[in-house]
């Protein structure tokens, strides 16, 4: 008799997880904060969407927030 072990494809290892040093979690409040700053500008007619867009890349630029890496 002969025993075969079946076996699954191979599994993704599951990324580890990061913590966010102090800087990194203040540029995501000011990204945040900045973010939603230019975003009531627009809804008040103050810029146009592409100005908002400009002020966003400008602000991934500078802030480097974690998510960035998603957008």
């Amino acid at each position: 008799m002969q025993v075969t072990k079946i076996t699954t494809p191979a599994e993704k290892p599951m990324p580890t997880a990061r913590r966010l040093t102090e800087e990194q979690m203040y540029n995501e409040i000011n990204y945040y904060r900045a973010e939603k700053m230019a975003k009531k500008m627009l809804d008040k007619g103050l810029i146009t969407d592409d100005e908002y867009d400009r002020i966003l890349a400008e602000c991934r630029r500078i802030f480097v927030p974690f998510l960035a890496e998603l957008m």
